[in-house]
């Protein structure tokens, strides 16, 4: 059984599951999820002798919740990893591995805070340091010039994308996860889209349950959403400028600590970045240890493939004690 511990961190209460005995390895999910995200790893570590945290993001689930944008930057979402990897493991330095908008808070607690983790992995999102502009101008340029809709862009207006979202979270949820998904049909292209739309129209409502996703997991995520809202995991995208700024300012963006990466070859992300993962992350990861892309498998990498992802990072990360 996953218990859940109440850790103080960064100035903010942290809800996380833990569950195990041994090294610690921090879970950090994405958007929009949850610790549930981590619920096939948390067991499958804990077996394997690991202790397994994964807490809910600040402003997600049983976690704390700022209303102000500026307490989402990145610069807050490494520390809170920090502190929590500092309460949990006080004597050695943990294990982070995030997925999709927990991946870069992964790459970036590794990258600002060495001292707290020891290696990194990033599931769908590789680590790739900050350019010369922000993306949102990248976006901006790609997209919305070209009279395309693009979700970042459409998250950036506070209330617009709460409103859409928190009308029916259990639809928000069926929807978000089966339309980037390696279950939809290749010749589907749901988020491909005019500008002036909004998330959801034009989304396939998938049939449930799928192989990994039942009825009782999007419950899950619906209630939590129902009760927390979506500001804060909103939020996130809105602090695109700061964070630029920021982690350009870092003296060596480069990440030491032995990394690992996992993606999917029908995830929509990878689209984002042109080229191999491997070349790509290579030179930012001076002790890149393994990149897996799954094929077939869309963007919630480790719930569509749990065994795999478990596979490979058990692994890895048993090579590391």
């Amino acid at each position: 059984m996953t218990d859940f511990q109440h850790v103080e961190a960064n100035g903010i209460t942290h809800r996380v599951a833990v569950k195990g005995d041994g090294p610690l390895v921090l879970f950090v999910h994405g958007f929009p999820e949850s610790w549930y995200s981590w619920r096939h790893q948390i067991n499958a570590f804990a077996e394997a002798g690991f202790t397994a945290a994964a807490p809910d993001v600040r402003g997600y689930g049983g976690t704390d919740k700022p209303q102000d944008v500026s307490a989402y930057t990145m610069r807050e979402h490494t520390a809170d990893m920090a502190g929590i990897a500092k309460a949990l493991s006080p004597d050695a330095p943990a294990i982070i591995i995030g997925h999709d908008w927990g991946a870069p808070i992964a790459w970036n607690s590794a990258l600002l805070h060495p001292e707290q983790f020891r290696a990194v992995a990033g599931l769908s999102v590789p680590y790739i340091p900050p350019g010369e502009v922000p993306s949102l101008e990248l976006y901006d340029k790609v997209f919305t010039q070209n009279g395309l809709f693009f979700y970042q862009v459409y998250f950036q207006e506070e209330g617009i994308a709460e409103a859409e979202l928190e009308a029916d979270p259990a639809r928000t949820i069926r929807l978000f996860y089966y339309n980037i998904s390696g279950d939809l049909p290749d010749d589907e292209k749901p988020y491909i889209k005019k500008l002036g739309s909004d998330l959801l129209t034009g989304q396939i409502e998938p049939a449930l349950p799928l192989s990994w996703l039942s009825e009782a997991d999007v419950a899950y995520y619906a209630g939590e959403f129902a009760n927390s809202g979506f500001r804060g995991p909103l939020n996130r995208y809105r602090n695109d400028r700061e964070d630029h700024a920021y982690l350009r300012a870092q003296p060596d963006m480069r990440i030491h600590q032995p990394s690992f990466f996992i993606g999917g070859s029908k995830d929509p992300v990878l689209t984002f970045f042109q080229g191999d993962p491997l070349k790509l992350m290579s030179p930012n990861l001076t002790n890149l240890q393994g990149c897996h892309v799954l094929d077939g498998c869309g963007h919630w990498t480790q719930q569509e493939r749990a065994d795999e992802v478990n596979t490979h990072l058990i692994n890895w990360a048993k090579r590391l004690s």
